[in-house]
C-alpha cells in the first residue's frame, strides 16, 4: 500500500448540516460522543495500511486543522503523515475551490510525486468501516483505470443516490444521478442474481448506489484532470470516465451512511446506541482513532441510563434519566434531568473552580441544569443551560427560523455551540 496516496475531501460549506457547521468545517463535526467525522476515513486508511493522507479543506477549517495536528502523529520510521491542503491563492489562481475535482486538480503536484501508482479519493463526512486493500485487489484483478465502491439499495431508495449499471464482469457501463421514474430505474437496474453471485445477498435490491469512494490509477487521474475543466467528481469526472476508461465496481455491503443532513446525522448517532446496531465502535482489529485526551472516568450518581453512550469526563447527577442518547466528553448534567433521543456533544473544557460560574448573560453554569427536559434535540458544545428548561421541538414543526438560541431542522431542535439558556427557557 506504500504506492498509494489518499485524498480526503473536506467538503463545502455544509449548509445542510447547519447550524452544526456554523463555526466548524463539516468533517470536524463531533460524532458518537468522542470522535469527529474526519476520524472515520482516516481510521479506515490507517487500518488498511495507508498512511500517506492529504485532507483538502476550505471552509471554517481551524478546528479541523487543530484536531488533525494533535491526533495523527506518526513515528519517523513509518514516514506516514496526515497533512492539510487548504485552499490558497497562488500566482495563477486567486479564487476558492470550485468543486471536488477542482480541489484535486489544484493539488496534483502532490499526486505526481515519485513512487505513487494509485490515488484513493474519499469523502470526509461518511460513517462506515472498509478495508481498502480489498478494493485495491478488485482494481488490480480487473485491470481497471478507475474503481468505485458501490452498495446495493432497493428501488425506492435509489432516488437519493447516483445509480450505476454494470455488465457481467462488473464493469460500469451506465450511470444516472438520482433516478426518479420507473423508466429511469429500469435503465440502470442490476440483476439481483448478479449481486448474489458475487457473495452479497441482494435481498431484492436491484440498484447499485455510488458511495463516492474512488480508486484511480495515478496517471489516469492526472490525465482526466489536466485535459478537462471538470469541477465535480460525481457529476462530471466519473460519468466521463465511464465513456472513455475502464471503470470497475467494487461491491460493499457493510454499514454505510452519508452524514449530509441534520436528520442523517441525528439518526446515525442514535443508531449507535441501539441493541443489534449495524455499526459497531469497538472492533479490536479496526479501531476508530481520535485525539488522546487523558480524561478521568465519568461519574454517575444514582442516574438511570438505558441504551446510551456516555463519553469520558462526564458528571451525571442523582435522579437523572438518560435514554437512547449520546452524552459527549466532559458533559455536566444536573439532578433530575430527563434526556431522551438526544445528542449532547459535551464541552471542550471543565468549569474552572474559583471563576464566575456563568459563561453567558444569565450567569448560568456550564452544562445542563437541574430538572431540565431534553428530547429529540442536538445540543452542541459548551452550552450553558439553566434549570427547568424544556428543550423539545414544537409538535409538527419540521423547520423554524434561526434565532440566537437555535432552530428546528428536519423536526430536530438544534442548539448551537456556546449558547446560554436561562432558567425555565422553552422553545
Amino acid at each position: 500500500m506504500k504506492n498509494m496516496v489518499v485524498l480526503v475531501l473536506g467538503g463545502g460549506r455544509g449548509t445542510r448540516l447547519y447550524p452544526l457547521t456554523k463555526f466548524r468545517a463539516k468533517p470536524a463535526v463531533p460524532i458518537a460522543g468522542k470522535y469527529r467525522l474526519i476520524d472515520i476515513p482516516i481510521s479506515n486508511c490507517i487500518n488498511s495500511g495507508l498512511n500517506h493522507i492529504y485532507v483538502l479543506t476550505q471552509f471554517l477549517s481551524v478546528s479541523l486543522h487543530r484536531h488533525i495536528r494533535s491526533t495523527y502523529v506518526f513515528d519517523p520510521f513509518s514516514r506516514g503523515f496526515v497533512e492539510i491542503l487548504a485552499a490558497q491563492q497562488t500566482s495563477t489562481r486567486q479564487d476558492w475551490y470550485q468543486g471536488t475535482a477542482d480541489a484535486v486538480r489544484r493539488n496534483l503536484r502532490y499526486v505526481k510525486e515519485p513512487g505513487i501508482d494509485y490515488v484513493l479519493i474519499l469523502s470526509g463526512d461518511q460513517l462506515y468501516r472498509m478495508d481498502f486493500r480489498t478494493m485495491l485487489r478488485t482494481h488490480q484483478r480487473s485491470g481497471a483505470d478507475v474503481t468505485i465502491s458501490a452498495t446495493p439499495v432497493h428501488r425506492h431508495q435509489a432516488h437519493a443516490f447516483g445509480i450505476m449499471r454494470v455488465d457481467d464482469t462488473g464493469r460500469v457501463v451506465g450511470f444516472l444521478e438520482k433516478p426518479k421514474t420507473e423508466k429511469e430505474l429500469d435503465m440502470v437496474r442490476t440483476d439481483p442474481a448478479w449481486i448474489d453471485a458475487h457473495g452479497i445477498q441482494s435481498q431484492g435490491r436491484d440498484c447499485l448506489a455510488s458511495m463516492g469512494i474512488y480508486l484511480f490509477n495515478r496517471d489516469t487521474l492526472v490525465d482526466l484532470l489536466e485535459k478537462t475543466d471538470y469541477q465535480d467528481f460525481g457529476k462530471e469526472v466519473f460519468p466521463a470516465s465511464i465513456r472513455a476508461r475502464h471503470v470497475q465496481v467494487h461491491l460493499f455491503d457493510g454499514y454505510w451512511e452519508d452524514i449530509g443532513t441534520i436528520k442523517s446525522f441525528f439518526e446515525a448517532n442514535l443508531a449507535l446506541t441501539k441493541p443489534g446496531r449495524a455499526f459497531e465502535l469497538n472492533v479490536q482489529d479496526a479501531p476508530i482513532f481520535s485525539r488522546a485526551r487523558f480524561l478521568p472516568p465519568s461519574r454517575i450518581d444514582g442516574a438511570t441510563i438505558r441504551c446510551s453512550l456516555v463519553a469520558d469526563g462526564c458528571t451525571i447527577g442523582e435522579g437523572t434519566t438518560i435514554e437512547n442518547s449520546i452524552i459527549g466528553l466532559r458533559s455536566i448534567i444536573g439532578r433530575n434531568v430527563t434526556i431522551r433521543n438526544a445528542v449532547l456533544m459535551g464541552n471542550d473544557f471543565f468549569q474552572i473552580p474559583g471563576l464566575p460560574a456563568g459563561m453567558g448573560p444569565y450567569g448560568v453554569p456550564l452544562g445542563i441544569g437541574d430538572g431540565t427536559l431534553i428530547e429529540n434535540a442536538i445540543i452542541d458544545k459548551n452550552c450553558c443551560i439553566g434549570p427547568h428548561c424544556r428543550l423539545v421541538p414544537p409538535p409538527g414543526q419540521q423547520e423554524t427560523p434561526e434565532t440566537e438560541y437555535g432552530m428546528v431542522r428536519d423536526g430536530i431542535l438544534v442548539i448551537p455551540k456556546g449558547v446560554t439558556l436561562g432558567e425555565g427557557w422553552h422553545m
